[in-house]
């Protein structure tokens, strides 16, 4: 078995029960997850617990695989539903969301990016992350969100133009 292989033969691996095909997805591919998660949710621990989920998902769900689409995109979209399953719990516990991104940068700088980023519509924020955060293309990001690719190309560029006036009118 090549362990260097792409992700989606790892994949087909893994659906035969390969543990080192496994392992070698999880390495690829933990730090980008929690780091999506991070990004973001407000409780680190629960952005870890988060990334250990999609993994144990991937992992409990790897027999129905079929090579549709880039393993990535499928990764990302199993990552996606956790969130929204955790945003709803949370909603519904504490009646509010946590949507920001998290990073290690000037925390002046960190405050500013993170509130402009709020103030952007859902749709605009999370293909802004997913494009610049994640480093996802507009073909695996319109695939997660069942939109066409020109539909992640403006809502990309409005999101921008909106970051843009956000921050230079701080």
């Amino acid at each position: 078995m090549d362990l260097t292989g792409s992700d989606e033969s790892l994949m087909l691996e893994v659906k035969q029960g390969s543990e080192p095909a496994f392992i070698a997805l999880f390495e690829r591919y933990a730090r980008p997850i929690h780091g999506y998660f991070r990004r973001r949710m407000g409780d680190p621990q629960r952005a870890e617990d988060l990334a250990q989920e999609t993994f144990l998902a991937l992992l409990k769900g790897a027999r129905r695989y079929e090579r549709r689409a880039l393993f990535r995109t499928y990764l990302y979209a199993i990552a996606m539903n956790l969130l929204s399953a955790e945003r709803r719990r949370a909603a519904k516990d504490r009646g509010s969301t946590t949507d920001e991104p998290a990073t290690s940068a000037d925390p002046d700088a960190v405050l500013w990016v993170r509130r402009a980023v709020e103030q952007l519509d859902d749709q605009q924020r999370e293909v802004l992350l997913l494009r610049e955060y994640e480093q996802l293309s507009y073909e695996e990001i319109a695939g997660l969100l069942n939109v066409p690719v020109n539909t992640v190309r403006s809502r990309l560029f409005r999101a921008r133009m909106a970051m843009k006036e956000l921050l230079v009118t701080r």
